[in-house]
């Protein structure tokens, strides 16, 4: 297998002198989907935020492509084809979708000669943006939020995608509309997503590996159908 697209070594993180993940070992490979789950305080966003540069780390080593990073912060992170949708969505309520995607194309420093055609892009893999283009994020559904997210963190055209908890306050139906496309994407193009999730049922459903945290450690690795048992996942929390 090609080096992974993104790889921790050793990794220590913690808040207040407390660590979170200690001498933490984990990889995510190429052109597959890994969701990571386990119990609330397990360490999973915590992981994300560190991958992604939003918290520093104490020690150990994250490589991208299997070269050590030195410096880890979100700017550098975009330009080298990671993205990130936070947990929360992270939009400004003042701001109208289409503010909000203008923004999205300069920070991820996108040329401008390039930037129309790059946001045609992203509106042909969510075309149900163009329903509320105009409208102010604040004014949205949760759903249409998330969407909104999802199609910001689209607009480097990622190789690897980080998303954190994109279900929160999600009926499963708007959950599983929000996934397909992602999965239909990742498929097409071969891209890395790091999925955060507590709705198991149906992060399993679009996902090729399954990482299990409990206290800062990975307990598990598992293919998806041995997971897909109530009781097996029950053991694991």
């Amino acid at each position: 297998m090609s080096a992974c697209v993104l790889q921790t070594r050793g990794l220590t993180v913690g808040y207040g002198g407390r660590p979170v993940l200690r001498d933490f070992d984990f990889a995510l490979h190429p052109a597959e989907v890994l969701c990571l789950i386990g119990h609330n305080g397990a360490g999973k966003s915590t992981l994300l935020k560190t991958l992604f540069g939003l918290v520093p780390r104490q020690g150990g080593q994250v490589l991208l492509d299997g070269r050590q990073l030195d410096r880890i912060e979100p700017r550098a992170l975009t330009a080298a084809g990671v993205s990130l949708v936070p947990e929360g969505r992270g939009i400004f309520p003042s701001l109208t979708v289409a503010e909000t995607m203008k923004l999205g194309l300069w920070s991820a420093n996108v040329p401008v000669q390039e930037r129309a055609a790059r946001l045609d892009w992203v509106m042909s893999l969510l075309p149900a943006l163009g329903q509320f283009y105009q409208r102010r994020a604040g004014a949205l559904s949760g759903g249409q939020q998330q969407m909104v997210s999802i199609g910001r963190s689209l607009l480097s055209r990622p190789r690897c995608l980080l998303m954190d908890e994109p279900s929160i306050g999600l009926a499963p139906k708007l959950f599983q509309d929000l996934l397909q496309p992602i999965r239909q994407l990742q498929q097409d193009t071969g891209m890395a997503i790091l999925l955060v999730e507590q709705n198991v049922k149906e992060a399993l459903k679009i996902s090729d590996r399954v990482v299990v945290m409990k206290s800062g450690a990975i307990i598990r690795e598992a293919l998806p159908q041995e997971l897909n048992d109530n009781a097996k996942l029950m053991e694991l929390y």
